[in-house]
Order: structure tokens, then sequence, then C-alpha cells
């Protein structure tokens, strides 16, 4: 789009979104990566929301700290486990190092597999709390949405996960990366190597999250949802809507089954998972709203 890009450069914007050129920055011997540290903010917020929100279910005060330490820990396991499974070229193909599997701080967390081992974790968590499962992930829904946010600007300290070249004013400067170092590679002159300019496809997918949060936000103070409903709507069928289109457009190694990327697959079962647990949710309540009617007359 020249007109744009035009029209951009003439009232002074930036041409393109800049990338930082390392991703780890070190005090003394401590390395301070900003992939773990985006990670590691999203799962405070996601936690402080979570619980202002529980708070107002009448939830004992710091209950979500205690679901949060099942939660956390599966669901980081569970996220790392997904993307070697999904991408083990890296770790167990040719000239592949298995002991990079345990490396989560240079990236590399799969959703799918944080979230569905991190419900087991909140799961038990839940039973331990005596706080029905269905409340919590209600409650949590806007803060993992958020967390997932702020977590996917760890693809921009780590200079991955985005999409085909663009002259938009919003496309993103990628340079050649070193992962191992956690830092772009540079030229003779010292200066970083610049790979091209890409769509930010990690920016997108942090927009339609905190999209679905206003949505989500908007439509609660409106329509009085069933317990397990909320989550169901914005983080299992929201989510992977905005997912597939994201995927479509990205440019980056995956695996494919019928020529499409798994997570595409993958996002659309899930979505499907979630138009039936909303479903659900809505007959099991009206089912037990039913058998204690009956009861009292």
């Amino acid at each position: 789009m020249p007109a744009l890009a035009s029209v951009v450069a003439a009232a002074g914007w930036p041409a393109e979104i800049p990338s930082p050129s390392t991703g780890v920055w070190h005090l003394g011997p401590l390395p301070i990566r900003g992939y773990a540290f985006s990670i590691l903010l999203g799962i405070v917020v996601a936690i402080w929301i979570a619980q202002r929100r529980l708070d107002r279910r009448g939830a004992e005060q710091y209950s979500v700290l205690d679901i949060a330490a099942w939660a956390v820990p599966f669901g980081i396991v569970g996220g790392r486990l997904y993307h070697v499974i999904t991408t083990p070229q890296p770790y167990f193909g040719e000239g592949g190092n298995p002991w990079q599997a345990l490396r989560i701080w240079e990236g590399g967390l799969g959703i799918w597999g944080a979230v569905s081992l991190g419900a087991l974790g909140a799961w038990f968590g839940c039973r331990r709390q005596g706080l029905s499962l269905a409340t919590f992930v209600d409650a949590a829904a806007p803060g993992y949405l958020i967390a997932q946010a702020l977590g996917r600007l760890g693809n921009w300290f780590n200079n991955e996960i985005y999409g085909p070249p663009t002259d938009l004013p919003w496309g993103l400067r990628i340079y050649e990366w070193d992962q191992n170092a956690g830092h772009a590679l540079l030229d003779a002159s010292g200066e970083p190597i610049v790979k091209g300019i890409f769509h930010p496809t990690f920016l997108y997918e942090g927009l339609w999250c905190l999209l679905l949060v206003a949505v989500l936000v908007f439509a609660e103070r409106r329509h009085e949802f069933k317990p397990g409903q909320v989550c169901a709507a914005f983080v299992v069928m929201g989510y992977p809507l905005g997912r597939v289109v994201i995927e479509l457009m990205r440019t980056d190694e995956a695996n494919r089954i019928l020529g499409q990327r798994v997570n595409v697959w993958v996002s659309l079962l899930v979505f499907a998972l979630g138009a039936v647990l909303y479903l659900r949710a809505a007959r099991s309540t009206s089912h037990h709203e039913s058998a204690e009617s009956q009861n009292t007359e």
C-alpha cells in the first residue's frame, strides 16, 4: 500500500515497528530474558485479575495463589510438551539436541498444551480449595487472555512469530537471529543484520486477545452467564477463531496435516470443544435448577 506508506511518512510516523536486537540482558551473572519476563508478567497479572474477580464471588482471600501453585507448573510443562511433540525436529531430528527441549526460557510453549495441563492443575487446586472449577475458569478467563497477550511480547524479544513481508506502516523489522545466544547476528561492521519487514502476527494475536477481554467485560454486564460459559465462549471458542486466521498468515516452519499447519486443525477442534462445553454448561445448570425446583415442591 504505497499511498498509505506515503501518508505515514508525511505525518512523521515510524515506517516500521522496530525489534530488539537482543533478547537477553545480564545483571552480573544473572541473565534476564525478555521471553521469560513476558511470561512471568502475564502470570502475575492473570493471578491478580482472577483473585479480584473471585473476591466478588465470595471466594477466600489468596485462594488463587493456591490454585495457581498447581495450574502454573502444569501449564508450563504442558505447553512445552505440546511444542516438543508438534515440533520435534530441533530436538530429535537430524542434528537436533534433545537437551534443548528443557531450555524453555529460549522460547517454545504451545498454548494448547499449556491450557490442557494447566486446566488439570487448576482442577487439583480447586478441589483442595473446595471451589468449583467452572467458577474459577470464568473468573480467570480475562486474566488468562491478557496474560496470553503479554506473553506474545516474548516473541517480539526473540524476533519470531511473524507473517509474510509487508510495506504497511506497522510492518515489523526482523533481524537474522542467533537463538542460542539470544541476539541478532552482526555484519562485518558490527551492525545487526536485517532479515526484512514482516507482518507482526504475534502483535495481531495479542490485540485479538485484548479485544476478547473488552467484549467479555461488556457481555458480562449485560448477560447472565451460567458457570463455565464465560471461559467456554471467550477462551475456548473465541481465542481459536483469531488463532486460525493468524496461523494462516504465519510463514515460520511448522509441521502440517493435509497441507495445513497443525495448529490450524487443533484450533478448529478446540473451537468445537468450546461449543460443546458452552451448551453443556447451560444444560447442566438448567437440569440442576429443575431438580432443585422439584425438591422444593
